[in-house]
């Protein structure tokens, strides 16, 4: 018997197990997962400055449901289950636009303001039981932090102060030191959409290791020299991975990047910090820009993510070269998904089917299975 085929509480001391196959493939798992945690969770769903304009909407997938974030016409930004309230016809079928005034139904004209309240439809006044409020878009919850808009499905949301800004306190070890880097204030300079043919789990345990660095990441460690050892920056609550002493900045050849960040401190200056805020966002930071990821799980075996690049706005107005900062993580990130794509096809092997091992500098991954685990037990 090897040591994968060994019960858990068997495995040596060194060793924990994964989460089985199964856990990646099996659509009923998947679709627990859409419902236990992507639809009780606070999701990151699009970035502020897209709805810099009363009517700008991007519609995005939280779970099982399609959702409408927008500006309203006093400026707030609003969020609705995008399906209309007559017979259920999906009310924006665009990822993206811009309205004058209302939302309109394709199917049967009916009307929702920008506060999501009904305004008109074919015969209305003639149906006096069809109440305007009542009958109005679904509201969906909405809190806004580092430049983008969070949405929330469930009826009474989790604290976000204790899940989402607390996930950053606690891996940075100060509350205040993610607002260094002015997220909410930076310009996107680049946008990076990957369709991952992966599941969402893959990516988040390939985020959270360093075990992999030194194998398919030479620019990475390059830069970063400390990862060539296998451990990553977020193994330990504060740390920041320090930059070569050659490199003179976070780009894919070492050279100089962009403005620095003013709020940045000298203590942060040259080394990268790296977040994993459950269950679909990771945050980057070095001192001239944040990096964040966004991931949309789609099926078992399909994730999007997004990827945006963030720098001083007036890095972004002035038309600078951002070409070397942004190719470093894009590699990254390319190489990061390959290898997820690689292992999906084996999580239905029978080879893989109990599942596999960590190894010590994986260990903190468990905890992570552990989360899992309790909520689709929950």
């Amino acid at each position: 018997m090897t040591a994968t085929e060994l019960p858990a509480s068997l495995l040596p001391e060194s060793l924990r197990a994964t989460l089985p196959g199964s856990a990646y493939t099996d659509p009923q798992v998947f679709a627990l997962e859409q419902e236990k945690i992507f639809e009780r969770m606070w999701f990151c769903a699009v970035r502020t400055s897209e709805l810099d304009a009363p009517g700008k909407f991007r519609t995005v997938q939280v779970g099982r449901e399609s959702v409408l974030v927008t500006r309203s016409r006093e400026g707030a930004v609003k969020a609705f289950l995008n399906i209309c309230r007559h017979r259920g016809a999906r009310l924006c079928t665009e990822e993206a636009g811009e309205v004058k005034r209302a939302f309109q139904c394709p199917y049967h004209a009916w009307t929702y303001g920008l506060d999501g309240k009904l305004v008109a439809a074919p015969n209305l006044t003639s149906m006096p039981d069809v109440d305007r409020t009542t009958y109005g878009l679904v509201n969906v919850h909405v809190r806004e932090w580092l430049g983008y808009v969070w949405v929330c499905l469930a009826e009474e949301p989790p604290s976000f102060e204790e899940d989402v800004i607390g996930a950053a306190t606690e891996r940075l070890g100060d509350p205040k030191a993610v607002d260094h880097y002015q997220a909410d204030e930076l310009a996107v300079g680049r946008r990076i959409r990957y369709d991952v043919r992966a599941n969402w789990k893959l990516i988040v345990e390939n985020f959270m290791e360093c075990y992999h660095c030194a194998t398919i990441h030479p620019e990475l460690t390059e830069m970063l020299p400390e990862f060539k050892g296998g451990f990553a920056a977020q193994y330990y609550v504060g740390h920041g991975a320090e930059f070569a002493e050659e490199a003179q900045g976070f780009t894919v050849d070492g050279s100089a990047g962009v403005q620095r960040i003013p709020g940045v401190t000298e203590e942060q200056d040259r080394r990268y910090y790296a977040i994993t805020i459950k269950p679909q966002v990771f945050v980057n930071l070095v001192p001239d820009h944040v990096i964040v990821l966004r991931m949309i799980p789609l099926a078992a075996d399909r994730t999007v993510v997004e990827c945006d690049w963030l720098f001083l706005k007036d890095v972004v107005d002035s038309g600078a070269d951002l070409d070397r900062s942004v190719e470093l993580f894009h590699r990254v990130n390319v190489q990061d998904f390959e290898a997820c794509e690689r292992c999906q096809p084996a999580m239905d092997s029978r080879a893989y089917a109990r599942g596999g091992v960590l190894v010590p500098s994986e260990h903190h991954i468990g905890a992570f299975h552990d989360w899992v685990t309790a909520r689709l037990s929950d």
